[in-house]
């Protein structure tokens, strides 16, 4: 099932990892279900998408529930109630500041030694995330690229200056880091232990405004000014008719190379301390990228420049043996992303909203699936499958009737059964679908900027039957 987190229930702005997230973890084992995709788990920008973070390994400090402060002896129930009755704005840093001050001055020896072992484990990202915050605090919120020229290149008397005056607040960042690793491995040990994987997501590129782009410059293709000489997206598909202008920094990959791919092989670390399984985003980025001239309005002015794909994967591999990756081959695909994909013996992915805008040669389609592939009826950049249905023309729509032999079942379990009876080793399906949702529930539309990132469901959309019927119908396809 796929669900970011953020969108769990609860009774502040946000999901997060506290009691509502151990609530879901038991309605997923109670229907079946062995898998949770939750999508990234970075800091966001204001836009909130996960997927443009300011650091590839920091987690959201939103997403820390304050419930499990109180029961760490953190965070007192009165103080929680203060800030349940008050204004939700910024209040889970203060909660965090709170919680800090009652580690600092109360936290057992054990409690102690095991948040110093995070500070070491971590420190080749923590100390620069931290000390990043600290500046993007004082410049409000300003990117590091609009900062005085001594903090912007790093230079080391004034970043001294900054580490003593703000020492405080960094500590307080890094403490904020070691209560997120430490509630989400908790809850990755209660889903574990009830046979569910935690399956994440990591985006090929960087958020510009970043700490890892700010603290390793030259792994990126930036002038002298710290400003990108080219930026990421993809040329126009299925989503957008001028392409996709992401924005973020192309890699120097000649850079990255030249270390032995420490940079890439210290970041699926991470990711594989979060999570069993890891689908990296834009697969065909490890081909090639498409580089687009940072004057260009739109994506469409770009070119596909070769990057070496095959000696990272290797690297990856001496490393990690076994990659528990799922490649995101969406898109304008080549046969050389292909071969890299089968090389590595990465699945791919099948999206059955995408298999009927043709003929029975779509690849999407069930009946051209292969065992080595994770199959969606659509995923969180595509509208809801009731939402997708209700658009298509009455042509299109009897099309996808035929198809799936429909038999007067509602949408969308044609197409949920589709995916479960598909050959595809992995079925995820979102839970939108799984609460028959309309396009109002859609969590992100790409190409947009606003109203995106903020859909949350409620338990009493849950009928008391659909756990029960989501087992039934595992079992029944073998899943």
């Amino acid at each position: 099932m796929l669900l970011h987190p953020t969108s769990l229930p609860g009774h502040w702005e946000r999901g997060d990892l506290g009691p509502e997230a151990y609530r879901f973890v038991e309605f997923l084992a109670a229907a079946g279900q062995s898998v949770w995709q939750a999508l990234p788990l970075g800091p966001p920008h204001s836009d909130l998408s996960p997927y443009q973070c300011l650091s590839v390994h920091a987690g959201n400090p939103a997403l820390i529930s304050p419930e499990l402060l109180v029961a760490e002896g953190w965070l007192t129930p009165d103080e929680l109630r203060q800030f349940a009755d008050g204004p939700k704005s910024g209040f889970r840093e203060q909660l965090i500041g709170c919680a800090y001050r009652e580690f600092l001055t109360g936290a057992s020896e054990q409690d102690k030694t095991q948040y110093e072992t995070f500070k070491q484990r971590h420190g080749h990202w923590l100390e620069d995330f931290a000390l990043y915050r600290a500046l993007r605090r004082r410049h409000d919120g300003a990117p590091w690229n609009q900062w005085p020229v001594p903090l912007r290149d790093r230079q080391a008397q004034a970043l001294d200056q900054v580490r003593r005056e703000d020492s405080r607040y960094i500590g307080q960042v890094c403490f904020e880091q070691y209560v997120f690793f430490l509630q989400w491995s908790d809850l990755k040990s209660y889903a574990n232990a009830r046979d569910i994987l935690l399956f994440g997501d990591l985006p090929i590129f960087v958020a510009y405004d970043s700490a890892d782009v700010w603290a390793q410059r030259h792994f990126f293709k930036l002038n002298g000014e710290g400003r990108p000489e080219v930026i990421a997206g993809v040329p126009p598909d299925y989503f957008s008719s001028t392409g996709q202008r992401w924005g973020n920094p192309h890699y120097h990959w000649e850079r990255l190379q030249a270390e032995g791919f420490r940079w890439w092989i210290e970041r699926i670390s991470s990711q594989l301390e979060l999570f069993d399984i890891i689908r990296i985003d834009h697969f065909r980025g490890f081909e090639a990228c498409w580089e687009i001239p940072v004057d260009e309005p739109t994506a469409i002015n770009g070119r596909w420049v070769k990057v070496p794909g095959e000696a990272l994967f290797k690297a990856l591999q001496e490393r990690f043996g076994v990659l528990p990756l799922v490649a995101e081959d969406l898109g304008v695909i080549t046969a050389e992303v292909t071969r890299l994909r089968e090389h590595y013996g990465l699945p791919g992915m099948k999206i059955l909203q995408f298999a009927f805008d043709s003929d029975a040669r779509n690849p999407y389609l069930p009946h051209h699936h292969e065992s080595n592939s994770v199959v969606y009826t659509g995923t969180h950049d595509n509208d809801t499958t009731v939402g997708w249905y209700g658009k298509l023309t009455p042509s299109q729509a009897h099309y996808v009737d035929d198809y799936l032999g429909m038999s007067g079942e509602a949408m969308p379990w044609p197409l949920i059964r589709s995916a479960l009876a598909s050959v595809a080793r992995l079925a995820i399906i979102p839970m939108q679908d799984i609460l028959m949702l309309g396009s109002e529930h859609r969590m992100n539309t790409p190409g947009t900027e606003q109203g995106n990132w903020t859909w949350r469901f409620t338990w009493d959309q849950v009928s008391e039957e659909l756990p029960r019927k989501l087992a039934r119908l595992t079992a029944l396809y073998g899943r």
